[in-house]
């Protein structure tokens, strides 16, 4: 058979071509440090990297999502031991303002004190992050959730607390709203002498066991002094009542916050796994590419020689 003088060649020009992509390929691969650069190289390593990077992917947004919520809740636990410490006092306030020895001016400083109280609640009430979001507004975090007015403190803000999904399958309770922490009632309520359930409005407690103890006492009869009586005692059920539920709510925050920790280990771990998995699949073994490297460069640099030396062969010559 044969063979034209162009067609030998084309077909060393191919082999140059052919071997200098290879060279090219190997390069690349070792200038990446990756032995997956495209789908071709390994379609069967490329579509499982390609799923564990979108796991990945997914567990970034949830790494996020978990600080934005551990982030939240502390500052919530904040305001909540605030909470829970002013309501403490004022029960210390109550008790000893339901002292039978006390005339009206001493009942009077405690009534100040307990409105240094309220004031301080109001506050906490209407707390902010440090991005300005009112903290127990529910999703109505542009505006204060509390507001006074001549009944009182009322409740402008939303119904639902803000949740947040963290994990798959974990979506949490991040902010409760000004309802669920200032107007209601823990799981096991104290109640009143007649079994019904005494006041839950933290603010109506302390507004009335403030003016109670504003009201002169000085020659009150039997029934005045049972009357101041049981406004203080239903005042301090009301207050035990609303820091109980204060004290719930800690307990479940304390509980996310831990469970946070646990999932970000969780996570941190199976990063770990995810980029080992990911680095058997793609990395390219460093050694054996730059020796494949050099090998493919010696080959070309061969190819390359053995072409030039066949263009001036006569035949070549004759044919040009």
């Amino acid at each position: 058979m044969r063979l034209s003088t162009t067609f030998i060649f084309q077909q060393q020009l191919r082999g140059i071509s052919q071997t200098q992509a290879d060279w090219l390929a190997t390069g690349q691969r070792l200038s990446t440090g990756k032995r997956v650069v495209s789908p071709s190289d390994d379609p069967i390593a490329a579509s499982q990297a390609l799923g564990i990077q979108q796991h990945q992917r997914t567990e970034q947004r949830y790494g996020m999502a978990q600080q934005f919520a551990q982030t939240t809740l502390s500052t919530e636990a904040t305001a909540l031991s605030s909470l829970s410490d002013t309501i403490q006092s004022a029960i210390s306030d109550i008790i000893y303002g339901s002292t039978g020895t006390l005339n009206d001016d001493d009942r009077q400083s405690v009534a100040a004190k307990l409105e240094g109280a309220r004031s301080q609640l109001m506050t906490i009430a209407n707390s902010q992050d440090s991005s300005g979001r009112y903290l127990f507004a529910g999703y109505n975090t542009g505006q204060p959730p509390f507001v006074e007015g001549a009944q009182g403190a009322t409740y402008q803000g939303g119904e639902q607390p803000i949740m947040q999904q963290v994990d798959s399958q974990r979506v949490m309770t991040l902010t409760h709203t000004g309802k669920q922490v200032f107007q209601s009632a823990p799981p096991n309520p104290k109640v009143e002498p007649d079994g019904s359930l005494g006041d839950t409005d933290l603010f109506s407690v302390l507004d009335k066991a403030i003016a109670a103890l504003k009201t002169p006492l000085k020659d009150a009869d039997d029934a005045g002094m049972k009357d101041f009586q049981e406004a203080m005692n239903k005042a301090n059920r009301g207050l035990n009542n609303s820091l109980n539920n204060i004290l719930s709510i800690q307990s479940e925050n304390g509980t996310q916050l831990k469970e946070l920790d646990s999932l970000g280990s969780i996570s941190a771990s199976q990063s770990v796994l995810a980029q080992g998995q990911l680095s058997q699949l793609t990395d390219a073994d460093m050694t054996q590419t730059i020796s494949e490297y050099q090998m493919k460069q010696t080959a070309l640099q061969a190819s390359y020689t053995a072409f030039t030396q066949m263009s001036k062969l006569s035949l070549f010559q004759m044919n040009r």
